[in-house]
């Protein structure tokens, strides 16, 4: 087993969509999903589960959790994603497909990648990245900048690359930053997926207490990057911890 999506609760969905949050630039794409998944209180229903991640449990509502979790809403019809550390590079591939049988599996209509784009300057302009046809179409209708020539990379990159080859109906949405952690930035693109999903959430508060929010992802993803290199160490010199 190198990756597999591991859920221990079922959830009575119909063609829900999906929402992923990995991080990336400005943290957008953890800062919305982690905000979706607390803002509408989603179930816990499952986790992502590799031998090649760090060997690290999140506490969360004082459970352990693992840190790449899985939410979700029978009210909203929604799925969320997300993980507080970075998903190693040479398990990326097998992940996005693991995420796209998932979504097969649940009969998804949509994911949605949330990510972020640096600029010096950042306005609320977002941009997107369609797997088919009438995905582009779809953000063009609802005033996304499709993204005509260029490079995406990561998670959000190479699953909406595999979900084309798969003509599986995906977008990567992302919004302009210059900051480490932008929530600003990570409502902009919530707002754009509830404007073209049937999901309903506020972003008021988001913006309101970015400041908040953007500490506790930033002190959670320390921690493991702490504990992480801890663990190295314990590995290198088990006698001396």
């Amino acid at each position: 087993m190198r990756v597999e999506i591991k859920e221990f609760e079922s959830v009575n969905l119909k063609n829900p969509i999906i929402v992923e949050g990995f991080p990336g630039v400005g943290m957008i794409g953890t800062i919305a999903a982690t905000y979706l998944a607390d803002k509408l209180k989603m179930k816990l229903i499952g986790y992502i589960q590799s031998n090649l991640f760090p060997p690290i449990a999140a506490i969360h509502n004082f459970r352990p959790v693992s840190p790449a979790r899985v939410y979700a809403s029978e009210e909203q019809n929604l799925i969320v994603l997300f993980s507080e550390f970075v998903v190693p590079a040479y398990i990326v591939y097998e992940l996005s497909k693991e995420i796209i049988e998932f979504a097969k599996k649940k009969k998804v209509s949509m994911i949605y990648s949330l990510a972020g784009i640096a600029n010096p300057n950042p306005t609320n302009k977002i941009y997107g990245i369609g797997s088919t046809n009438e995905v582009i179409e779809k953000l063009k209708k609802h005033n996304v900048q499709p993204i005509k020539e260029g490079a995406t990379q990561g998670l959000s990159g190479i699953l909406l690359s595999e979900c084309s080859s798969q003509k599986f109906p995906a977008a990567n949405l992302l919004a302009e930053t210059n900051l480490q952690l932008d929530a600003r930035a990570a409502a902009l693109v919530i707002d754009k997926v509830a404007e073209m999903s049937s999901i309903k959430v506020e972003t008021k508060t988001l913006i309101e207490e970015g400041k908040k929010i953007n500490a506790r992802i930033k002190e959670a993803i320390e921690k493991i990057k702490n504990m992480h290199k801890n663990y190295k160490k314990f590995e290198d010199n088990p006698m001396y911890g």
